[in-house]
């Protein structure tokens, strides 16, 4: 019987290999840093599921997690190393592009005047899921080197938070569920 290729057993001491090859412990904040990403990709993931898949917005979140592969990619790489190996960038078009679709989907929703709870429609509670996941990976990645930082990271991940928080509200009209406002007064 052939091994699989997915155990290597290279990380049972609690190390692992950045794409260049240097070795760090999977303690480190960068690992976890892309440990968080790969997270999020994993929430969006379920975000989709959770969504009918001739919407029109799906192929937009298709592209985000490509988005969120290619940023993990580049913080699993050393920053020196990042040219040599070709890795894919996050471009400016895209913070672009998803500032686009925020404006489409708010051109839809009515003005928001109160708080809201995070919840409503099984998609729109998992939209705040990713909101709160992407605000987290925005905290650590700005605890990194400034130099580390891949171009146009916070940017991507500032904006990101923003769409899943406005696609939640919606995804909630479009199930026809209410957002639920916040009351100080129970």
């Amino acid at each position: 019987m052939k091994k699989s290729n997915v155990y290597t057993k290279t990380g049972d001491k609690g190390d692992t290999s950045l794409v260049g090859g240097t070795r760090k412990s999977k303690a480190d904040k960068l690992i976890d840093l892309y440990g968080e990403v790969d997270e999020l990709n994993s929430f969006l993931g379920v975000l989709r599921a959770s969504i009918d898949s001739d919407k029109t917005y799906i192929l937009f979140l298709q592209k985000l997690q490509h988005s969120l592969f290619n940023l993990g990619s580049l913080l699993a790489c050393e920053t020196e190393k990042r040219a040599q190996y070709n890795l894919p960038s996050i471009p400016k078009t895209l913070i672009d592009e998803i500032e686009n679709q925020i404006d489409q989907l708010e051109s839809e929703l009515t003005p928001l005047k109160e708080f809201i709870l995070p919840g409503g429609s099984i998609s729109a509670a998992n939209s705040h899921v990713c909101r709160v996941v992407t605000r987290r990976v925005e905290r650590k990645l700005v605890s990194l080197n400034e130099v580390d930082r891949p171009d146009n990271a916070l940017e991507f991940l500032n904006r990101l938070s923003d769409y899943f928080f406005v696609l939640a509200r919606y995804l909630n009209k479009e199930n026809q569920v209410s957002d639920i406002t916040w009351t100080s007064k129970l």
